[in-house]
């Protein structure tokens, strides 16, 4: 293929990718949003495949690592997609390295000249340290993310002091590779080494609550890593494809540190959710709660004119989210108008609950985001609470010494009643107690999601 028809693959390529990020911005474009990326990158790939000698090679390697990727997302319950994520993110900073790795090792066969020059090595140091660091942060949050290490923040004293030094010396060794006139190995391998390093450190002390964030910050470290290493190779795809990544992942970290108001500086460097996590039932202080039946929260919403559906983590947990749909559909029948409540943090990563729901075919137009929701809950009859904490939670408004204090949340404390599903009293995230739950407003439906879901249909239906 000659370079004109490769420039022009790549260009088409980029459009289509673009197109997806387009599509992707809406609930109802994103089916459309992600089949054009596929297609953009089904044109990429092939359009690579022309350009190399290696291609059988190759191919072979699509071959068997798209076999494993599609097997594992196959058996990936909803619950788990963030971990994977994240561990995919780790892949793409893996890949980087690697390649940085390759072309010190052997520059001319990526068609660079055999004494690198110094902006090549200024490309394959950025592409190598933040790739390195997207590895091992990821790792941490795929860890964390599944259970295999503890959410809770990790910190100690000088933390912030170590990391400073550490991207010091990281930095200085860098600058070494950059001036040597030969290869130097040995200030490659150790900036590299300190980058996976600080990957670690910087991950670990951040809390659970901000794992969301965590996702798409890493997103935008490996979109960047990408592009870094398309300098070096003079791959424009990949500088495209990685800019686009890169630069929609910092945007959408920045959408969602202002949706918890906080600050991308604080969130990376652990500054929230550092507090102790409480123990389950460990704060009396907030008074009483109030506990009901599946019999009686069905009467209050067989009756009630407007119901709002807040769903949370707890509801993906359960995989409830075909009942809830047929809930919805029921209280619709009975007359009830029902929408759902989504706030921009609920669940593990962004966009949680919108593809969670959408896979049990919830139309688009009954979710409604968290700025256009919260002036009608003074109007809602009930509100039923699926596995929700930390985004209802008053604190957010009334104690200022709450980690959560200042952040956005769904203003279900206004609505006349409020029916709240939870398996126990355990804290969430944020590892506080939720004051809505001692609200006198607030009955407690304990149980798992599904099957209380399930009871709660059983009973309308006799109604």
């Amino acid at each position: 293929m000659s370079a004109d028809l490769v420039a022009l693959a790549y260009l088409v390529a980029s459009v289509f990718f673009i197109l997806a990020l387009k599509g992707l911005s809406s609930p109802l474009s994103a089916r459309r949003g992600n089949l054009f990326g596929m297609l953009g990158m089904t044109i990429a790939v092939a359009t690579t495949l022309t350009i190399t000698e290696n291609w059988v090679l190759i191919l072979g390697c699509i071959v068997v690592g798209g076999t494993i990727g599609a097997i594992v997302a196959k058996r990936v319950a909803m619950t788990a997609m963030p971990e994977l994520v994240a561990f995919m993110h780790s892949l793409v900073g893996l890949a980087a390295v690697f390649i940085a790795i390759a072309a010190v090792n052997n520059p001319v066969s990526f068609g660079l000249p055999a004494v690198l020059p110094m902006g090549s090595k200024l490309e394959l140091f950025l592409g190598t340290f933040i790739g390195a660091m997207t590895w091992s942060g990821s790792v941490i949050a795929f860890m964390k993310l599944s259970g295999r290490m503890s959410g809770a923040p990790v910190v100690f004293g000088g933390q912030h002091l170590l990391n400073l030094v550490l991207a010091v010396v990281m930095v200085g060794f860098g600058l070494w590779f950059f001036f040597s006139d030969t290869t130097n190995w040995t200030a490659f391998i150790v900036m590299t080494s300190i980058a996976f390093i600080l990957g670690f450190l910087i991950i670990i002390p951040i809390g659970g609550a901000d794992m969301p964030v965590v996702i798409s910050m890493l997103n935008s470290y490996s979109g960047w890593a990408a592009a870094g290493i398309g300098f070096s190779l003079g791959n424009p795809m990949l500088i495209i494809a990685g800019s686009l990544v890169g630069s929609s992942g910092a945007i959408l970290s920045y959408i969602m540190c202002k949706a918890m108001n906080r600050t991308l500086v604080s969130v990376i460097f652990g500054a929230f959710g550092s507090g102790t996590v409480e123990e389950e039932g460990a704060n009396k202080t907030l008074g009483s709660i109030k506990s009901t039946t599946a019999s009686d929260a069905a009467i209050m919403m067989n009756y009630a004119s407007q119901v709002i559906i807040v769903p949370g983590y707890g509801l993906a947990v359960a995989q409830a989210q075909h009942v809830i749909h047929e809930l919805e559909e029921m209280l619709i029948q009975k007359g009830v108008n029902v929408k759902y409540a989504i706030h921009p943090v609920a669940g593990r990563m962004p966009g949680h609950m919108n593809v969670l729901l959408a896979e049990s075919n919830v139309e688009y137009s009954m979710l409604v985001e968290m700025d256009d929701i919260n002036p009608q809950f003074n109007n809602a009859d009930v509100v039923l609470v699926v596995g929700a904490n930390d985004v209802v939670n008053p604190a957010a408004h009334n104690n200022p010494s709450s980690p959560i204090y200042g952040m956005p949340i769904l203003d279900v404390e206004k609505a006349k009643h409020i029916i709240v599903n939870k398996r126990s009293m355990k804290a969430g995230y944020a590892g506080i107690e939720n004051e809505l739950f001692y609200s006198s407003k607030t009955s407690m439906l304990f149980g798992d999601a599904k099957a209380a879901l399930t009871d709660l249909v059983s009973e309308l239906k006799n109604m």
